[in-house]
């Protein structure tokens, strides 16, 4: 049943107040939104910290079934329950929980095929997000992560759960393939290299700075490329003895295309989540059967593998790397660093 006790009315909330790129000229923060309440299975948590993402971008932009305005982005949050709605269970109140933003969507076309298939709903996109004081969400799509650092816990959510479901589910990694990341210094590439690094792995990373590479190789990356613009295939190859990467894990598009299908060895796989360089690119179809190469989809991932990537979150043997953390105060600031592609790393906001 819902707690009573909660009597604040409204709550201060990072606001998007129309479509538009950039989004940051956009962004306000307001002081009295309406607060949430939690309706039937859904819980109302008080946010400690909520994390940027690729996506924010997207929904500000104005993307297809996110055209209303003002709205609250934010896909990534964690915090302590405040109160429950009906048919959940009293003891979450006072858990720390992170939150699973993709859940599944009631009209799922697709029932018979999930979890190869899942329709998803996503928190923060089509529906109130977790850049504010308070969010809600189901009961089911939220994990109690104890007493763990809840800014990092904000960082790791949908990151690793996107590269975990793209490596694990759709591309079947295994212990000592080679894996190619291109655009290092994002949350998806850097939770990409992480679980690379936890498999044992062999790992190349690209980027277009220097130091961005400069910091990968610190996190475990064993080769990287500098990207000029030019094809960087024959690079790959010479580092893998000719014989070109596994899996490439990839979340760039456009232009760099043709060189992920020249970088990959007979029976690779591109895994594909993301297009921060463009929607459109050309294909060789001749390269793509004559060397089997396999171009999977991916995007995020259901609770069973929110819970297997968050576990190794909760025993210390992954976490997120982090940018920058800012307050609500400087949220021009945060999504500013993240449109200009200036973050090695996850971007937080404090609200505690």
């Amino acid at each position: 049943m819902a707690v009573e006790g909660h009597e604040a009315l409204h709550m201060k909330a990072l606001i998007i107040q129309k479509a538009g790129l950039p989004v940051t000229p956009n962004i306000e923060l307001v002081q009295d939104h309406p607060k949430p309440e939690p309706g039937p299975g859904e819980v109302l948590v008080k946010t400690e910290a909520s994390a940027l993402n690729r996506l924010d971008i997207w929904v500000g932009a104005g993307m297809p079934g996110a055209e209303e305005f003002p709205r609250i982005s934010g896909s990534d949050g964690c915090g302590r329950i405040e109160a429950v709605g009906d048919g959940v269970d009293d003891a979450w109140i006072g858990k720390r929980v992170m939150m699973n933003a993709a859940k599944p969507a009631a009209d799922n076309p697709y029932p018979d095929r999930a979890p190869a298939l899942p329709d998803l709903h996503m928190i923060g996109e089509f529906e109130q997000g977790c850049h504010a004081e308070y969010f809600v969400g189901p009961a089911t799509q939220v994990l109690d992560i104890g007493e763990l650092d809840p800014i990092e816990a904000a960082a790791y959510g949908l990151t690793h759960l996107t590269a975990w479901r793209m490596m694990l589910t759709r591309a079947s990694l295994k212990a000592g393939q080679w894996v190619l990341i291109p655009g290092i210094g994002g949350g998806l590439a850097l939770a990409a290299l992480n679980i690379a690094g936890h498999l044992g792995c062999r790992t190349i990373v690209t980027s277009r700075h220097q130091w961005k590479l400069d910091r990968a190789i610190e996190l475990g990356a064993q080769h990287t490329i500098l990207d000029t613009g030019e094809n960087w295939s024959k690079q790959v190859r010479e580092i893998t003895g000719k014989r070109g990467v596994d899996v490439c894990v990839e979340s760039v598009g456009g232009a760099i295309h043709d060189s992920v299908l020249k970088s990959l060895a007979r029976g690779g796989v591109m895994v594909t989540c993301g297009t921060t360089a463009g929607f459109e690119a050309k294909t060789n179809l001749q390269r793509i059967f004559w060397h089997q190469l396999t171009i999977i989809g991916s995007t995020m991932g259901d609770m069973d593998e929110f819970r297997q990537a968050v576990s190794l979150f909760q025993s210390g043997s992954l976490r997120p790397t982090i940018d920058r953390v800012f307050t609500p105060e400087q949220g021009h600031e945060a999504w500013g660093r993240l449109e200009a592609g200036e973050q090695f790393g996850k971007i937080v906001l404090d609200w505690t």
